[in-house]
């Protein structure tokens, strides 16, 4: 989605799309982003789709790692445990409009 309205990514055939998730997000320190996205059935050609989730532990800390941070590029987000993670999603995150901004280092 850009400046809220749902984009096209056109592809070849053969040609792979990965949509990063939140937490690549917070490791590159805003480097890859996430995005949200959607699936529409072509009614002409098939179509694969495969998800992948990485789910650590829940005790597991998940932060940008230190060489993505600096002077130039600050810490954007909090490091946070992976079940602080989940609890935050599954108790309304998808509500808003960036639930990253639970976790976004202050000004």
């Amino acid at each position: 989605m850009r400046d809220g309205k749902w984009v096209v990514v056109e592809t070849k055939v053969g040609e792979l799309v990965v949509n990063v998730g939140y937490q690549l997000q917070v490791l590159s320190n805003g480097r890859y982003m996430s995005v949200l996205h959607r699936a529409v059935v072509n009614k002409d050609m098939e179509r694969l789709s495969m998800l992948m989730f990485y789910c650590p532990g829940p005790e597991k800390v998940v932060e940008a790692t230190g060489e993505l941070v600096d002077e130039e590029h600050p810490r954007l987000y909090k490091k946070f445990t992976y079940g602080d993670y989940t609890d935050k999603f599954w108790k309304g995150g998808l509500r808003m409009e960036s639930f990253l901004d639970l976790f976004r280092e202050s000004e």
